[in-house]
């Protein structure tokens, strides 16, 4: 009888264990703070079944995205290349890896990545998760230029980071596939939703005479014709996220999606950028060719490339583009201004602090 007694109260005792165990590695879950144009005229965002929001993911990948750790010399973080003050992008044409290396690519802008619904990221969409987008830049040796061996090793040897994968995870076991879990986790924050254009949508702001027009030579297809890669007012996110052959070059030496594809008539073709934020994320272009809004502008008013791959929509290709007017020049760059979200890039949520 004792025998039964002193089993009875070890599974009791081992049954309060296994739950207060379990309900110590129970992470917070998290709500993203959705834009009201975002609810209005969009599906919600994507979550992974296997990769939920939570309080402490996020806080985890807020950290992991500004430290050095991750690179091979400790000298450079994810925020090197995509800096908040600059809406998550770099700077300059190309970004300088740790090595002193540089690639053929401009840095993309991160923000309203949860929206992406066809879950092709980079330029030319060859990571097919911001999972897997966040994975590829650590070992690159062109980028960060480490190895997760060695990356997993020194967090597991940090005395901070073994407790914050516990409480984000559950285990203090570190793997890479915790740690981009991590880091899509805080990128998927990274929302951008506060520009005048989507004040004036809520009623709450006015328009300049030249930004309302230059919205209308936005939609225009007779004029600035821009609607179709990059939406309208009823898509706050600015890009139909599509790959295009905008009329860069008449031949390529970077293929884009053909060279993900290995179908000769993607070559050339990029993903359409949001429009959102182009105050902060010069240069522009998959290749950081254009400095200014302006030689953007000029390109498609008069720019153009005709190619086997152009997109059907560059339908005045032949006259070398849409031909704006001055003054509609002057109009558009006004309105894509007006797309500018000033609070997105001091939030504090976003900051390395």
């Amino acid at each position: 009888m004792k025998c039964l007694k002193l089993l009875f109260v070890t599974i009791i005792v081992c049954t309060a264990c296994t739950n207060e165990s379990v309900q110590r590695y129970q992470p917070t879950p998290l709500q993203l703070d959705i834009p009201p144009l975002f609810e209005q005229n969009i599906l919600a965002p994507i979550i992974p079944s296997d990769n939920p929001m939570t309080v402490e993911g996020v806080a985890l990948g807020k950290k992991l995205f500004f430290d050095p750790m991750l690179s091979g010399d400790s000298t450079q973080s994810c925020a090197s290349c995509h800096a908040p003050q600059n809406a998550f992008t770099d700077d300059t044409r190309f970004s300088d890896g740790i090595d002193g290396n540089f690639g053929n690519r401009n840095s993309m802008p991160l923000f309203n990545l949860a929206w992406n619904y066809d879950e092709r990221f980079t330029w030319d969409g060859r990571e097919l998760s911001l999972e897997r987008q966040a994975f590829e830049p650590v070992s690159n040796p062109i980028e960060m230029h480490s190895n997760w061996q060695e990356v997993t090793a020194e967090l597991q040897n940090d005395s901070e980071y073994p407790e914050l994968f516990d409480l984000a995870f559950g285990t203090s076991t570190i793997d890479s596939t915790l740690v981009t879990k991590a880091l899509a986790q805080f990128e998927r924050t990274l929302i951008s939703g506060n520009s005048k254009f989507d004040r004036h949508l809520l009623g709450q702001e006015t328009l300049t005479p030249e930004e309302l027009n230059g919205f209308d030579v936005f939609m225009d297809e007779a004029r600035g014709d821009c609607f179709h890669c990059h939406g309208n007012a009823n898509n706050p996110l600015w890009t139909d996220n599509i790959f295009h052959n905008n009329g860069l070059d008449a031949t390529f030496t970077d293929l884009g999606l053909g060279a993900v594809t290995g179908d000769p008539t993607d070559n050339g073709k990029f993903r359409s950028p949001s429009l959102r934020n182009l105050v902060y994320t010069a240069p522009y272009m998959h290749d950081g060719r254009f400095a200014t809004l302006d030689e953007v502008i000029n390109h498609y008013s008069e720019g153009l490339q005709a190619s086997p791959t152009i997109d059907p929509l560059m339908k005045k290709v032949d006259q070398g583009g849409v031909q704006l007017s001055e003054q509609d020049k002057v109009d558009l760059k006004a309105f894509l201004l007006s797309l500018t979200d000033d609070a997105f890039v001091t939030n504090p949520d976003f900051q390395n602090q």
